[in-house]
């Protein structure tokens, strides 16, 4: 957050002794100054002042700041324009939509767990410190919009087929995820062709595009196969068409890479630097061997202390268990009594519930309330959804546990590319190298295929009581 400039700064202290602002409150005063100026900087401001302070209180409002809090903002922005009006006239006059902290401050990189301002969109909810982003909405102030896949374009026509594109993929009950990717790549479709009808469209178009990404491109293996998937579920269920046969498209050939696996003493030189609750959350993922978005979408009825057992709803709407690690045993129980207290807390204070997934709360009303479905890892803050008065409490978000962990693994000064996926390979090769059998691990880990879990012989040599060995060392 920038600094409030010393001539601004002089001048505004000047505004509150002679408006007889009480000397405590003066600190707040200039809080607000400075959160006003940050706000200036991340979102271009309009012109009216009185736009700027109502911009201003909402986004305090998103923020849930209580209304006394508010009003201290609205007074001491009122406060800084009286102030720059009196003592600088000839700079607000000519720039009057912009603060006078540095004219033009060099652009920053927001830091992820910045908040979100939000428009109205169904239920479903994501959050960033504490915020609500609509699943089909429009978000303001990231990085980037994540979902102006599904915004409005210039076509209606395709507009339209993005909307039978995400009903298709919510009636299949795919994943979130997989509706923004084939709705961005349907979407970058649109464009390579310049608005073409999609009645129009033809297997000649496919083969074009493909060729494009490939040869022009020049896209990973990946991404290549992906924009495939992506047209091929456009045509077959959107626009009833023929995909056509596209052997003669290029098509990048899939690597075959090894994972990044760490050791024992790196995994501990990692949650050295790791701290609450971001540390439990790295020890879930490495001692049960979980995604992280199993890990942040765990709820309390998903431990079984008694037994040892953790149940997890995987990827595919799969369940597994896997058994809890008994050294972080304290921690997970203290967890459970921290939620514990704050769900109390929550019910106090007449908060709504927590997010509950599709139409589960239709099913149970009173679920959302109950102490076995909270989060075993909740988010800070509760959550304004739009539209109504509810205030909600959503886990942990994914951005937060990638961001300290990225410091974390600078800290610990690591040589490897290290994510939050690493610690479900290190978990899978570390049983392996102890013995277990590959199709244990397999049902530990979830995975359909044991192909898939195949790949972990390939990370570390397992040291089996029969190692392969050279004939020639008999």
């Amino acid at each position: 957050m920038l600094p409030i400039p010393q001539k601004v700064l002089t001048a505004f202290n000047q505004a509150l002794q002679q408006r007889a602002v009480p000397e405590p409150c003066r600190v707040h005063y200039r809080k607000w100054l400075r959160y006003f100026f940050d706000f200036c900087r991340k979102y271009p401001p309009p012109d009216a002042q009185s736009e700027q302070v109502r911009l201003f209180i909402e986004k305090l409002q998103y923020k849930n700041q209580t209304t006394q809090q508010c009003s201290q903002a609205a007074h001491a922005i009122s406060l800084y324009f009286e102030s720059q009006q009196k003592y600088f006239p000839s700079v607000a006059d000519k720039t009057p939509s912009k603060p006078a902290c540095s004219p033009h401050p060099p652009p920053m990189k927001r830091n992820t767990n910045d908040a979100v301002i939000v428009t109205c969109g169904p239920k479903i909810q994501e959050v960033v410190a504490g915020e609500p982003i609509s699943l089909f909405g429009v978000t303001k102030g990231k990085r980037h919009n994540e979902w102006r896949c599904m915004e409005k374009s210039n076509s209606p026509a395709w507009d339209q087929a993005i909307d039978m594109l995400a009903a298709e993929i919510k009636t299949r009950h795919y994943s979130r995820k997989t509706l923004k990717t084939y709705a961005d790549w349907a979407r970058k479709f649109q464009r390579y062709l310049r608005d073409k009808p999609p009645g129009e469209l033809s297997s000649v178009d496919v083969k074009k595009y493909l060729t494009y990404l490939a040869v022009q491109c020049r896209v990973a293996s990946s991404t290549q196969n992906q924009a495939f998937n992506a047209l091929l579920f456009l045509y077959r269920h959107v626009l009833k068409k023929d995909f056509g046969d596209q052997r003669d498209v290029p098509r990048a050939k899939k690597s075959k890479y090894i994972p990044v696996v760490l050791s024992r003493q790196e995994i501990d030189r990692v949650l050295r630097y790791l701290e609450y609750p971001v540390d439990i959350v790295v020890n879930l993922l490495y001692g049960c061997g979980l995604r992280l978005f199993e890990c942040l979408s765990l709820r309390v009825q998903n431990f079984n202390f008694e037994e040892g057992i953790l149940t997890v709803h995987g990827k595919g709407d799969k369940d597994r268990t896997v058994p809890l690690p008994q050294r972080i045993m304290s921690e997970l129980k203290a967890q459970l009594e921290t939620v514990s207290e704050l769900h109390c807390k929550d019910l106090a204070a007449g908060y709504s519930g927590v997010f509950l997934k599709d139409s589960l709360e239709k099913k149970y009303p009173a679920a959302a309330k109950e102490f076995i479905w909270q989060w075993f890892f909740p988010q800070k803050n509760l959550t304004s959804v739009p539209g109504t008065k509810e205030r909600r409490r959503y886990h942990l978000h994914e951005s937060q546990v990638q961001t300290a962990l990225k410091k974390a693994v600078r800290h610990a000064k690591l040589t490897k590319r290290v994510t939050s996926h690493t610690f479900r390979h290190s978990f899978a090769t570390h049983l392996l190298q102890a013995n277990y059998d590959i199709r244990t691990i397999q049902t530990m880990l979830g995975h359909a295929d044991v192909r898939t879990t195949m790949i972990y012989t390939h990370c570390v040599p397992s040291k089996t009581a029969k190692e392969a060995k050279s004939p020639l060392d008999f």
